[in-house]
């Protein structure tokens, strides 16, 4: 059993930038790319995180393909992602609840985000 992740620091966390805590789930500013050569996660650009997949922007088709790729990523059930805005934008914020695991540009960023002031 993979154990779920929380809020590491165990404080509340400031509701800017490009990702942050409400208890057990990560709340995840997104631009996304539709018709990419390949599905991936980029890096941070302003207050987001590039997100790129091969799927076509039709009818929210592209949203649907990447809350599929980043379940696996963060190690959830599609159902455990849900898109509060942009399903048919390529501005997204989206709430990942419990993550097993996060990827390493959101990792570097929550901590630098824990060691400031």
């Amino acid at each position: 059993m993979t154990k779920k992740r929380k809020n590491p620091t165990g404080t509340k966390q400031k509701k800017k930038g490009l990702c942050y805590w409400e208890d057990k789930v990560l709340v995840l500013n997104i631009l996304g790319t539709p018709s990419a050569k390949r599905d991936a996660i980029g890096k941070i650009k302003g207050q987001q995180l590039k997100v790129s997949v091969t799927a076509a922007p039709r009818a929210g088709k592209a949203t649907d393909h990447m809350v599929a790729f980043l379940a696996k990523e963060f190690k959830v059930k599609k159902s455990a992602i849900e898109v509060v805005f942009g399903r048919m934008n390529i501005n997204k914020q989206l709430r990942i609840t419990a993550p097993g695991s996060l990827p390493a540009v959101i990792e570097r960023y929550l901590q630098k985000q824990s060691t400031k002031p």
